[in-house]
């Protein structure tokens, strides 16, 4: 399967064509409005995460099937479909946390830098330093904010003392988080607010520099403000990692991916620019989803 680029959304225009404008500003009720920021038109980006031939059962369920993807680096992709299709467990994949249960079994390929993570010769550490995770309600570890972010540098590095602080800081900085809790370093981390503490898990997960950052529904918990803040940082991070975010909010991933696969029970079927996806989709049942008609 070739990476979607943004070349491929320059299609003939069709009775059925809607642009992406028009999804905002036309007054049609089946179709969500969409708001979506401009993306680098024409930019093409390498694979950095392949999916080939991917099938995943839960002891005798069967719930990924056959499943080719190419994740482009440092770029983001949005991962839709209805509650059970397959998405997190898509994306559970690819850091193998199903590796913990026996009964959970991948097969096929997935490459991360053309090298097969589901290789059991893959060492997990350097696999969980690449590849970080943020997941659905905020899991902040009961410790001082510090900690929270020193705890895992730690268990992959040794540095001195004033280098953790230096690593701290930037991991604060980079989750949009650093000016909020610089004088409370010394206190538990669960006296954050919930926008606070997502944000948390999202330093704790860049602390150890990963190139991948895996977002399952990061906002799904939180109130609108801390989700346009979530938001934000996710087109700023996208700058420095590739991002694969799990989401169910249709107008989110518009506005924050530059590439949209939709999943139903646990088909891909159909993966391309965010800006085709929800302007002109190919199937029918992602037209389908995308505009309510079920889901």
């Amino acid at each position: 399967m070739l990476t979607p680029t943004l070349d491929n959304a320059a299609c003939k225009p069709d009775r059925n064509t809607h642009s992406m404008n028009d999804l905002r500003t036309a007054d049609v009720p089946q179709r969500i409005a969409l708001a979506t920021p401009q993306r680098e038109a024409g930019a093409v980006s390498p694979v950095k995460i392949a999916a080939r031939g991917l099938d995943f059962h839960y002891d005798r369920f069967h719930a990924l099937k056959s499943i080719d993807l190419e994740v482009p680096e440092k770029r983001v992709t949005a991962l839709i479909g209805p509650s059970g299709c397959g998405k997190s467990t898509l994306l559970r994949i690819f850091n193998r946390i199903y590796a913990l249960y026996p009964k959970q079994v991948a097969s096929g390929e997935v490459l991360l830098d053309g090298e097969n993570i589901l290789s059991p010769k893959y060492p997990m550490n350097r696999l969980r330093s690449k590849v970080g995770m943020v997941f659905q309600k905020p899991v902040p570890f009961p410790m001082t904010i510090y900690e929270n972010i020193a705890y895992a540098i730690r268990h992959h590095e040794k540095m001195s003392k004033p280098d953790m602080d230096n690593r701290v800081e930037h991991a604060l900085r980079q989750a949009a988080l650093w000016d909020e809790v610089k004088d409370k370093m010394g206190q538990s981390a669960l006296g954050l607010s919930g926008g606070q503490q997502q944000r948390l898990c999202i330093a704790r997960a860049v602390a150890l520099r990963p190139e991948v950052l895996l977002l399952d529904e990061p906002t799904s918990a939180l109130d609108p403000i801390s989700t346009s803040r979530i938001e934000q940082l996710v087109e700023e991070l996208k700058q420095h990692y590739t991002i694969l975010i799990v989401t169910h909010n249709m107008q989110q991933a518009a506005r924050v991916s530059d590439f949209t696969a939709f999943m139903y029970l646990g088909d891909l079927i159909e993966h391309d620019t965010t800006e085709t996806i929800f302007s002109n989709p190919s199937k029918q049942q992602t037209e389908d989803y995308i505009t309510g008609r079920f889901g």
